[in-house]
């Protein structure tokens, strides 16, 4: 019979990357706790006994005006999430990216007195709305950093803060030779992946312009081959319906993000998680951005850094190329990628990404959970 503490968990996932995240942390707590969870996640969450009480997907807007045109089901959704967690009497409660969604939550909770409130991945505080940081310090108890350049501006504001690191610091490259047999790809071709998002918005924006890349590319690079990894079937789909009326060759697949990458000196990525994981697999990524106009106009109006990828912010320097809003057409697409393929110095700027990533780990990260008082 275990003699581990009991106690009721609340997480709140909205994306894929957020549940890779999420279930490293609940499977650390389990170690020390028996857990039950509730809320809503992902699929890998929702091994740990998570029965979501809605699909996560749901979370997954982004921008200004997407938010908006659902503002009455998100709206819906957190309330039905708070009045949950307070009936349930959780003890803690674990928010995990989607911080717009989750900090009106850690309020609502920490009202309650009892409840520890838990950020697994900060909000980009440090480069954007910085005032939301003394929302934060009140009502989050503690913030698990990925990044060490996030958890110095948290310690600089007296902000609770655990440096965890991120999981892909751990990540050793996969054996090509496998990649190739299980995708069928030809050994003699040289690899470019395109990872258009993981949101429904992000293909609308991102596929045409890609598709264009694509056909003007291969026109004068017969030796390549692109390959398109999608995050789940939905949008296996969706992406797959851009080449419908297309003659070109090109690999897309479900779930299939770090082979392709791994085999692939050079990627054209949209912002976010997966630009990092694009320079870890020592794939040189062009980092794409491209949003409404009115998104656009008010996210520039609070932005603090001239950096968006993740890559350069862990650098300080634009070492990979960033193509954002009107600066974002194919010919400068083409123009950069052709610009990283003639580099020599990318190399040392993809060995430099990995020590920025070592933090201490999500089992001590567990362990200052369970130490908060």
């Amino acid at each position: 019979m275990s003699d581990k503490q009991n106690i009721k968990i609340g997480i709140v996932i909205g994306e894929h990357s957020g549940d890779i995240l999420g279930s490293k942390i609940i499977k650390s707590l389990s170690a020390q706790y028996n857990i039950n969870l509730i809320g809503v996640g992902g699929p890998l969450t929702e091994k740990f006994r998570l029965k979501s009480i809605f699909n996560f997907r749901d979370l997954n807007v982004m921008g200004i005006v997407e938010p908006i045109l659902n503002l009455r089901k998100l709206l819906n959704h957190r309330k039905k999430l708070i009045n949950l967690f307070k009936t349930e009497k959780i003890d803690i409660f674990i928010g995990v990216d989607s911080p717009d969604f989750n900090i009106p939550i850690h309020k609502a909770l920490k009202k309650e007195g009892s409840i520890k409130t838990i950020q697994l991945v900060s909000p980009s505080v440090w480069g954007w709305r910085q005032s939301r940081i003394k929302s934060i310090k009140k009502y989050i108890d503690l913030t698990l950093c990925l990044f060490k350049f996030e958890h110095d501006f948290y310690l600089k504001h007296g902000a609770g803060t655990f440096l965890v690191g991120h999981p892909l610091s751990y990540l050793n490259l996969p054996n090509k030779d496998d990649i190739l047999h299980k995708y069928s790809l030809d050994k003699n071709k040289e690899y470019i992946s395109i990872l258009p998002g993981s949101r429904d918005s992000e293909i609308s924006n991102m596929m045409p312009l890609y598709l264009e890349v694509i056909n003007k590319f291969k026109d004068t690079n017969p030796d390549f081959h692109f390959l398109i990894p999608a995050a789940d079937e939905l949008l296996y789909k969706k992406i797959s319906s851009y080449f419908l009326n297309e003659e070109i060759d090109i690999t897309i697949a479900e779930g299939s993000a770090r082979d392709f990458l791994a085999i692939s000196n050079y990627s054209i990525v949209t912002s976010g998680t997966a630009t990092l994981e694009a320079a870890i697999l020592r794939s040189a990524p062009v980092i794409c951005y491209k949003t409404s106009s009115f998104n656009y106009f008010v996210i520039s109006k609070m932005l603090k850094t001239k950096l968006i990828g993740i890559p350069n912010l862990l650098l300080s320097r634009m070492a990979f190329p960033e193509l954002i809003q009107s600066e974002c057409s194919p010919q400068n697409v083409l123009d950069s990628l052709n610009a990283l393929i003639a580099s020599e110095d990318i190399n040392n700027d993809l060995d430099e990404i990995k020590q920025h990533l070592e933090g201490q780990g999500f089992e001590a990260a567990a362990q200052a959970i369970c130490e908060l008082k």
